[in-house]
């Protein structure tokens, strides 16, 4: 037996059983009301209190991915023209563009580049982990925003020897005309390396991220954080500041939750999975 299971047991009323004819009977004492019982009763509705809560998260905690890319798939998401469903996707090759063909469950925002919007999550979100599949084609341009504010970029950078924040990976920067003279793009990071593989193929980001927290009143305590990013299983940020939006942000300002956000009008991007955990990530 837990001490937790003995401390409930401790805290529940005694029990009497009694044999008045041949079938046995269980009864509760009642006890009479005094500042002891309800004490005691106090003491024990705070403790399952406590347990419900501490139950709630860890069935938070343990909950599994949701994958996006599953069921009819829309319903996961906001609205959205021009992005469909399709059962395969191939890459034209020295092209950017795909062809797709077939029922399936590949979301695809064009075989070319169209001026698709971006794909938002229904669902906001804190902090998070992402598992995001994808496949672009030559010279494509996406991007994942978490949050709908901070972008980590998508780009056609295989074989490029020397990369910045604009490539596969990259923290994009954020933008302000109103710093002039100094230059409006600020505060890119590159990748640590560049693990982007050929056009055509499918590709992996995972992303773990500490959403900014607020005060009561509404000001920013701690800014934005990425945990942990990873290209094709290479890890590529760690616990790495985003001070604020990046460019070509869509969701405005700064906040304590947002959903998720797939650029969808620089190129063509397939996604055969788009899995969500929430997570805490307070004590970090």
């Amino acid at each position: 037996m837990s001490i937790l299971h003995h401390y409930i047991i401790r805290l529940l009323p005694p029990l009497s059983f009694s044999f008045p004819s041949d079938k046995p009977s269980i009864s509760w004492h009642i006890q009479p009301v005094t500042p002891a019982t309800m004490k005691h009763n106090a003491l024990l509705n705070s403790l399952f209190a406590v347990l419900t809560l501490a139950f709630s998260f860890a069935q938070e905690k343990d909950s599994k991915p949701k994958e996006l890319i599953s069921g009819e798939v829309f319903p996961h998401f906001k609205p959205v023209k021009n992005w469909f469903l399709t059962g395969s996707t191939i890459a034209v090759k020295d092209k950017s563009e795909f062809t797709c063909s077939g029922d399936g469950i590949i979301l695809v925002n064009g075989e070319k580049k169209v001026r698709a919007p971006y794909l938002i999550t229904a669902q906001e979100y804190q902090d998070v982990e992402v598992h995001f599949e994808f496949m672009i084609p030559k010279k494509s341009n996406s991007g994942i925003y978490i949050m709908g504010r901070y972008e980590i970029q998508i780009l056609d950078s295989f074989g490029k020897e020397k990369f910045g924040f604009g490539d596969l990976g990259g923290l994009y920067q954020r933008y302000d005309n109103s710093r002039k003279p100094k230059p409006p793009g600020f505060e890119g990071v590159s990748p640590k390396k560049n693990a982007a593989k050929a056009p055509g193929e499918w590709q992996t980001i995972d992303i773990v991220f500490r959403a900014p927290r607020f005060d009561a009143d509404g000001k920013k305590t701690d800014n934005a954080r990425f945990i942990k990013v990873a290209v094709n299983g290479e890890t590529v940020h760690e616990n790495q500041e985003a001070k604020g939006p990046t460019r070509s942000h869509p969701l405005k300002g700064e906040a304590a939750k947002g959903p998720i956000a797939i650029q969808g009008d620089h190129g063509p991007i397939a996604i055969r999975s788009f899995k969500v955990k929430p997570v805490d990530l307070s004590n970090l």
